[in-house]
């Protein structure tokens, strides 16, 4: 049996092994299995049909209606008012007290606040109105969920490697004091890099998770619908960060055992080599000894 037999027997009970470790994880976790497969059922849904059911002609002129309503100056013109005299505020009271002419500017501030809070309140009761004619399943629904999540999962991005740099910086310092090898190094630094990812993209999930009510609240929608709607966002977003942490687990995996395989390769080329020269050495010595008449 030659090398490239056996990498394939050993390819092959590595692949037999993950199959089987899979199917023993989705008996145990039925509710985690279910949800990534319905998650990547909606993904499926999503690219296929595209996002949402789009806006009739009168539901687009009702919608923009309401939302041309909403008066963006006078919030802007409250928020810069309400800024100016918490600056004012600020800079007239002490350490850890404030007298009548810090609580005068105080006062001010306190009702600039209750402004904005006003205005901010009744713009986000006319878009919510606005919301209710387009619908939860709308394009402008499903846009509006796309869009936090990729927020959030780009961040959690970002997280990750912000991170992995500092580690990056802080390991290759360690290293040389250890006089590790490029090696070792290398293999410390993938694993910090997958625990990033992981904690980074794990954490944007459940920030997205936790903020996804608040904004299927705003259409209005009746409960059933809503409901529903939470639970497919959730699988589906639950189910393309844990296919986007595979694919880079997977990823990881096969550049670490092509370096062992390729590592393995040159040590046999060595070793042949080695051995090869020692045999011409050894009948280089024996003719040496040889007498010249032989």
């Amino acid at each position: 049996m030659n090398n490239h037999q056996a990498d394939s027997i050993v390819v092959s009970d590595v692949g037999s092994a993950i199959v089987t470790a899979a199917k023993g994880f989705a008996k145990r976790h039925k509710v985690v299995t279910f949800s990534y497969v319905y998650g990547m059922s909606i993904l499926c849904v999503l690219v296929l049909l595209g996002s949402g059911t789009k806006l009739t002609l009168d539901q687009q002129r009702q919608y923009n209606q309401i939302m041309n309503s909403i008066d963006l100056q006078a919030e802007y013109t409250a928020a810069s008012k309400y800024h100016t005299a918490y600056a004012n505020y600020y800079h007239s009271k002490g350490w850890l007290s404030c007298d009548s002419h810090c609580q005068h500017y105080r006062a001010i501030m306190e009702r600039r606040k209750n402004e904005w809070d006003e205005i901010k309140a009744e713009g986000n009761a006319r878009m919510s109105d606005a919301k209710s004619v387009a619908g939860l399943l709308s394009e402008v629904g499903v846009n509006e969920v796309k869009d936090s999540f990729w927020d959030y999962f780009n961040s959690g991005k970002q997280f990750a490697k912000r991170q992995s740099w500092w580690d990056a910086l802080f390991m290759g310092m360690r290293s040389m004091r250890r006089d590790e090898s490029f090696i070792e190094y290398g293999l410390k630094m993938l694993m910090q890099v997958l625990i990033n990812f992981s904690m980074g993209l794990v954490m944007a999930l459940f920030i997205f998770i936790f903020g996804l009510w608040s904004i299927i609240s705003t259409y209005q929608a009746n409960p059933l619908t809503a409901l529903f709607f939470f639970v497919s966002a959730s699988s589906a977003a639950f189910a393309f960060v844990s296919t986007y942490l595979l694919a880079i687990y997977s990823a990881a995996a096969g550049g670490v055992y092509g370096v062992v395989k390729l590592a393995e390769s040159n040590m046999r080329i060595e070793a042949a080599r080695g051995g090869g020269a020692r045999v011409r050495n050894g009948y280089i010595e024996r003719n040496r000894n040889r007498p010249h008449w032989q």
